[in-house]
């Protein structure tokens, strides 16, 4: 007798087959946010370093620098599967401060809240998929399972 409300059941290849598919295509979605944004931080330094400042945020070249090494570096880690667990526990962190700092619509005018509250709501999500992927890994189809 099972102790579970639901009662144990075997994996089929089909089955793990599926959720490794389904973990690679969870991977390169959520990259797919953060690896261009890193590339487009990059090439347009000044205008993030800029973007940044103009939030209240001191240091702001430093900022651009972590947010690139950030969304670049650990976007493409997730992307491969490599490191995934702290790449994705990262990248939600960030996700999440980010959200506080550029969509706080807690602090704005009516008729900016709306929109940065629906980005604001956007990054808790994109965090919590991230969470999972911290959680459970990235699936056999990663270079952390090979």
């Amino acid at each position: 007798m099972t102790t579970s409300a639901f009662p144990a059941t075997a994996h089929s290849s089909s089955t793990t087959t599926a959720q490794d598919v389904l973990a690679l295509l969870g991977r390169i979605l959520l990259a797919g946010l953060f690896v261009p944004a890193g590339i487009a931080k990059l090439t347009g330094f000044a205008g993030t370093v800029g973007y940044i400042g103009s939030v209240g945020l001191p240091l702001a070249p430093l900022g651009a620098a972590l947010a690139i090494v950030v969304e670049l570096g650990f976007g493409l880690l997730l992307l491969v599967g490599f490191k995934t667990r702290v790449a994705a526990v990262v990248l939600a962190l960030f996700t999440v401060v980010a959200g506080v700092f550029f969509h706080n619509y807690w602090a704005m005018a009516a008729d900016k809240a709306m929109v940065n509250q629906l980005m604001f709501f956007k990054n808790v999500a994109i965090a919590g998929g991230l969470l999972a992927f911290a959680a459970f890994g990235a699936g056999r189809l990663s270079i952390d399972k090979r």
